[in-house]
């Protein structure tokens, strides 16, 4: 069955129809406005109350439809997981840094959502995985202990708001005990002494010849400082490692793990949560003393954070991070090829196409209550398959195909 799903307009998304997410949108619902002057920031694939998706049709929401019909789940999910899809599929379009943030693994949850409902929605942990569909630039995961040194050795002004006592104890002993303790100078050091060393660094790197402005990530430094002036964040560049994924790369990001995405479009899947702690290149709110204290503060090249998939067959590829809660297929059919039938699994999945055609779908066996059959799809076809329901498509001659397929492997 075809889906109609949530868009949600952050500020820091692509405006118009410049956005993957409303040119997404829009081809499946071509009455959605799209104003230039709004950014579109993420489309939601899913049950998550803050934006369920709605059968085409019927207009019944897919978590009411599953409450009716728990079956299409599947008897691994419902095993491990109840009556409820586990994951949250996304499409991202961002145009500015996203907050600099880590997400609590599942008793810090729940003990988040006692203490702070307001802020922590719901009790539930949200490891991610990140696929790129263009190239995506992220922060992610503390720099190799080498290349922390380097930065607090050439760069007084890190120093000055991690400490230089602090800076010198990182140097001579390069531990996680002691990057935290830099960590969390510098994410609590007063506003007037970032705004000052902030200001300094500008300064210094404006006047920098080119190769050493790059090696000291100037234009980054510059972007970011532009977009949050005074913000501590901007700081945050020389600690964590940057890292841009090309499309079809992937990278997992377990619980604790800092991270905040920059630039680019990406396929986002995710434990069915909203929780988020933040500090940093954010007007929200910031809960740094929770952030601090929860971190891993493992140091490890950027590449090591790069997720490899598993290639099932000619044209799919499955991305199956280390937890139950999700997988995703990244499935590229290319132009010739008459017929591809995705494989039954078993547990409910759902299948976004980003682009390209299918003149003829079908979708074998019938789910209970299911309205009348799919039977064409196109870029920003949405559709919900139920657990051990194969999907066979007949690409539109001349056209590649490339679509994703959140799912459970259990």
């Amino acid at each position: 069955m075809e889906l109609e799903c949530a868009v949600q307009k952050y500020a820091w998304g692509v405006h118009g129809l410049k956005s993957s997410v409303a040119q997404l949108a829009k081809a499946v619902s071509p009455d959605l406005e799209v104003s230039e002057e709004e950014p579109f920031a993420e489309l939601w694939m899913g049950t998550h109350p803050s934006g369920p998706s709605v059968i085409k049709g019927s207009g019944e929401t897919l978590g009411h439809y599953i409450r009716r019909h728990p079956g299409v789940l599947g008897t691994p999910v419902i095993q491990t997981f109840g009556e409820q899809l586990p994951f949250l599929f996304k499409v991202l379009s961002v145009n500015q840094a996203l907050s600099i943030q880590a997400h609590p693994n599942k008793s810090h949850a729940e003990e988040l959502h006692q203490e702070r409902p307001d802020v922590y929605k719901d009790p539930n942990h949200k490891p991610e995985m990140t696929i790129a569909l263009t190239p995506f630039q992220a922060l992610c995961g503390f720099r190799p202990a080498q290349e922390i040194t380097k930065h607090l050795t050439e760069l007084p002004e890190l120093q000055q708001v991690v400490g230089e006592e602090n800076a010198k104890t990182f140097i001579e002993e390069p531990t996680e005990a002691n990057l935290k303790t830099c960590f969390s100078m510098m994410m609590n050091a007063p506003k007037e002494n970032i705004e000052s060393a902030l200001s300094d660094l500008l300064a210094r790197l404006s006047e920098m010849d080119s190769a050493k402005g790059d090696e000291l990530l100037r234009d980054l430094f510059i972007t970011l400082h532009d977009k949050y002036p005074g913000d501590v964040g901007c700081f945050s560049i020389y600690l964590l490692n940057y890292l841009t994924l090309q499309p079809g790369q992937a990278m997992f990001l377990g619980p604790n793990i800092i991270h905040a995405y920059l630039f680019g479009d990406c396929i986002e899947c995710m434990a069915c949560s909203d929780n988020v702690v933040r500090a940093g290149l954010t007007p929200k709110y910031q809960d740094v003393e929770t952030l601090v204290s929860m971190l891993e503060y493992t140091m490890m090249p950027a590449e090591s954070r790069n997720f490899e998939g598993f290639k099932m067959d000619n044209y799919t590829i499955l991305y199956n991070p280390p937890v139950p809660d999700f997988a995703v297929d990244m499935i590229e059919v290319p132009s010739g090829v008459e017929q591809y039938t995705l494989r039954p699994v078993e547990s409910a999945s759902i299948v976004l196409v980003v682009e390209g055609e299918a003149s003829k779908v079908e979708v074998s066996p019938s789910a209970p209550g299911e309205l009348p059959q799919v039977t064409s799809l196109h870029r920003g076809s949405v559709i919900f398959l139920a657990a051990d329901q194969s999907l066979t498509l007949r690409p539109t001659s001349g056209s590649r195909l490339l679509a994703f397929r959140a799912l459970c492997v259990l």
